[in-house]
């Protein structure tokens, strides 16, 4: 197997852990970030062969696709077969200062798997990432918004004080939640209004021990 040799040799235990995991996948998204100024200005592009220039653009593509995302197979023989490159060919590009794996460094992943990262490649990631958590925490809010709102509306139908009860509103749902009930039908909502009194019931019934002892 082809090494990635032309890199500095690092201790394994000395290697800078990957902060992205298998887990972390953008299936979603389809585009990258380029950022097309900082590219224009860099030594990569403006010292490169067009060559060395291609691959790398095409490795930084291809690294999106690979797990964890960001990363390129520490292998310079799969690395050739990846860019359609005779694997001699690959080997000599990359040891120019400038070839196909400039800047790209070595790195442990899940703790144990050496692979390539570049620190372009993760900022841009990093970033896709945590916009990602930001949208989903978004519509995990906005989502429990609703569910709330559809259960006071089915709750007042019931039993209207007790819908203006934002308290017991929040503790039913939760209580719905904890039965794994899927579809809230009024037969559902019933039993929730039964468990908030029971549980009023049973607070009362502490507070007169509590005031007893």
């Amino acid at each position: 197997m082809g090494r990635t040799d032309h890199l500095s040799p690092v201790s394994v235990d000395d290697l800078p852990i990957y902060p992205l995991r298998v887990e972390d996948r953008l299936d979603s998204h389809f585009f990258m970030v380029w950022e097309r100024r900082r590219w224009l200005n860099s030594d990569m592009r403006l010292k490169g062969t067009p060559e060395c220039r291609a691959l790398f653009f095409d490795l930084i593509n291809i690294a999106y696709d690979n797990s964890p995302v960001g990363t390129l197979p520490d292998d310079l023989d799969v690395l050739a077969k990846l860019v359609f490159v005779e694997p001699g060919h690959f080997k000599a590009l990359c040891g120019l200062t400038y070839g196909p794996l400039h800047k790209w460094t070595r790195c442990l992943c899940d703790g144990d798997e050496v692979r390539l990262m570049h620190p372009m490649v993760l900022r841009s990631l990093t970033e896709a990432v945590s916009r990602k958590e930001d949208n989903r925490a978004r519509m995990e809010a906005a989502n429990i918004v609703k569910r709330l709102q559809r259960l006071r509306a089915t709750v007042a139908g019931l039993h209207l004080d007790l819908s203006k009860n934002d308290a017991a509103i929040k503790w039913m749902d939760e209580w719905l939640n904890d039965q794994g009930c899927g579809y809230r039908n009024t037969s559902w909502v019933e039993r929730s209004i039964l468990a908030w009194s029971d549980h009023r019931l049973d607070l009362g019934r502490r507070s007169v021990r509590g005031a007893q002892a």
